[in-house]
């Protein structure tokens, strides 16, 4: 799940995005935290359960300091 966030200076100013997408991972959690579920959110942005997942991931990562 790792290899679904990417940075890439060229894609949303270098902040972590789905890859394949411009969807940054501060947007998914906005959503998660704004109440909306995950088959709200593949529904309305195309989005995958597992790139959701991917997301929750990457941020885990981030607090504990492995990213």
């Amino acid at each position: 799940m790792k290899n679904e966030i990417v940075i890439d200076t060229k894609i949303r100013f270098g902040k972590p995005v789905i890859r394949g997408t411009r969807i940054t991972v501060e947007e998914v959690l906005g959503m998660l935290a704004g109440g909306m579920d995950f088959p709200t959110i593949e529904k309305e942005y195309g989005l995958k359960k597992n790139q959701i997942l991917a997301v929750i991931q990457y941020v885990s990562g981030w607090v504990k300091g492995e990213v």
